[in-house]
């Protein structure tokens, strides 16, 4: 069981790490053109960026396909990357980004500095310039500051 929580709490805390370095060098790199749309105002109700959650959703199915039929360990690991994607949806898309419409205001100081930190990101429409590149992580917004 204790092996079964740690895997969980890897897939998900780990996916930060992934998320960072995919949104800092893929999405703010090569595959611009996927997710600058989501540096403007949007137009509709999906963006070209959305295509990103579908890429993401990927590995989660294939290792809970794999932790069901052949490696019962690799269930959690999926798992928590599921996981992750729950986290990161209700937060960006839905705190954030107001996607879905509640009634949600941030209180606590740990998602003010958040949601202040994806804003600071979204400062820039352009490729390069942009901070603040986790999700679920941001550094204290003084150091983001100092890094533009």
């Amino acid at each position: 069981m204790l092996i079964n929580v740690l895997l969980f709490f890897t897939g998900l805390l780990g996916m930060e790490g992934i998320a960072y370095l995919t949104h800092k060098y893929v999405m703010h790199g090569f595959l611009w053109n996927l997710h600058e749309d989501h540096h403007r105002p949007r137009n509709g109700i999906f963006e070209k960026n959305d295509l990103f959650a579908v890429f993401f959703s990927f590995p989660s199915m294939i290792l809970i396909y794999l932790g069901v039929h052949v490696h019962p360990p690799l269930l959690w690991l999926g798992i928590g990357i599921a996981g992750y994607g729950v986290c990161y949806f209700v937060f960006h898309d839905v705190i954030v980004h107001r996607r879905i419409r509640l009634p949600y205001k941030p209180k606590s100081g740990y998602m003010k500095r958040i949601v202040r930190a994806h804003w600071m990101h979204h400062s820039t429409r352009e490729k390069d310039g942009a901070i603040s590149f986790g999700f679920l992580y941001s550094p204290p917004l003084e150091k983001l500051k100092q890094a533009r």
